[in-house]
């Protein structure tokens, strides 16, 4: 019967290390003097070390110094007073990777004696896409109200907008004095670049309804390039794609056809005559990412912190509001990440990273 009670126990521990063991949150278990006698597979992930980093070193090691202060001070209170002061209550904390990189997390403690030894049991899930995705729904409800607010304006705006433009294109047809001429063309030009800008304001602004499909990229990223030719005049600029190896993503075709484009023409207007534009791709794991290459002058260190705010724009006739749009379109994408990395003198590399589809 012994025998009986014993298989059944071990039986009962196995079952429970496999499943501490395959969690997805992290258990890290320490004795009194803080050495860590258990780290789990979840652990090594969020934290980026492996077990053998790890068990029978100070837990410090994985800690910030502010964690692991408040660490040290609860472990000895509880050893000399038996008080608690962070057992049994879930915490937030800010803790570092193995890398350096700082993330939100909760940890609850937990404390058992066995055999008259102390051990605490940390339980750590990371929050980052918690966070992410509660800033994202803040952001886009703060859109939603602006979004709102620039319809109305650009309503109001638009009609008076459109009979200045009208009555100058009527009075231009008319004028025979030239520096008359030239004061309507002005206004002419000038109402054309508000009409864009109030477009471009309620791109930024409205609620983004995504029709995500599964599409070929390689067939998305010729009819780019192809499209893209109309862009080149006759300054001797190059663009072609780079071969690849096609695969399928799960996106909104014409939303990221956008963003392409944009890019690309981009690409071509920072590129000297005789100059390069390269569309290309880099295959990952679960991820594919776009990459456009030009020759150009690259951004001015000064700009690049700039780059993406609304109306900041180095063109005479930008509106400021490509870049900044391209980019909401690409994050609003699940999965889905926009770089921009330049280098003054040398070009500029434009990085769309996108979750490959199921195909």
């Amino acid at each position: 019967m012994a025998e009986e009670i014993t298989a059944e126990t071990e039986r009962q521990f196995v079952i429970l290390r496999n499943a501490v063991e395959n969690t997805n949150e992290a258990f890290i278990t320490i004795d009194k003097n803080s050495t860590v006698i258990f780290f789990n597979k979840a652990a090594e992930r969020i934290f980026g070390y492996a077990r053998t980093e790890v068990v029978g070193r100070d837990l410090g090691k994985i800690l910030t110094a502010m964690c692991r202060t408040r660490h040290e001070q609860a472990v000895a209170k509880y050893v000399l007073t038996g008080e608690a002061t962070l057992i049994g209550h879930e915490t937030e904390l800010v803790v570092a990777r193995k890398n350096g990189d700082t993330f939100p997390a909760s940890i609850s403690f937990s404390m058992a004696e066995v055999e008259g030894q102390l051990y605490f049991t940390g339980l750590v899930r990371d929050l980052s896409e918690t966070r992410m995705l509660e800033n994202r729904l803040a952001q886009n409800e703060r859109l939603a109200a602006l979004g709102q607010t620039v319809a109305e304006i650009s309503h109001e705006i638009k009609n008076p907008l459109v009979m200045i433009g009208g009555f100058a294109r009527q009075l231009l047809k008319k004028a025979t004095v030239e520096k008359d001429r030239a004061k309507l063309t002005i206004i002419v030009d000038e109402v054309l670049r508000l009409e864009h800008l109030l477009a471009g304001l309620k791109e930024l602004y409205k609620t983004q309804q995504l029709n995500l499909a599964g599409i070929s990229l390689n067939d998305l990223l010729t009819e780019v390039v192809d499209q893209a030719q109309s862009y080149l005049g006759a300054n001797g600029i190059e663009i072609r794609l780079a071969s690849s190896t096609d695969v399928e993503v799960e996106v909104d075709r014409e939303k990221i056809k956008q963003v392409l484009l944009n890019l690309v023409k981009n690409a071509i207007e920072a590129t000297s005559a005789g100059g390069k534009v390269v569309v290309s791709t880099k295959m990952q794991e679960k991820r594919v990412e776009v990459e456009i290459t030009d020759t150009g002058e690259g951004i001015p260190e000064e700009f690049k912190e700039r780059i993406f705010l609304p109306f900041f724009t180095t063109k005479a006739q930008g509106t400021g509001l490509g870049l900044c749009i391209s980019k909401r379109i690409i994050e609003d994408h699940p999965g889905c990440s926009f770089n921009l990395d330049s280098e003054e003198g040398k070009g500029t590399v434009a990085t769309i990273g996108i979750r490959r589809g199921k195909g």
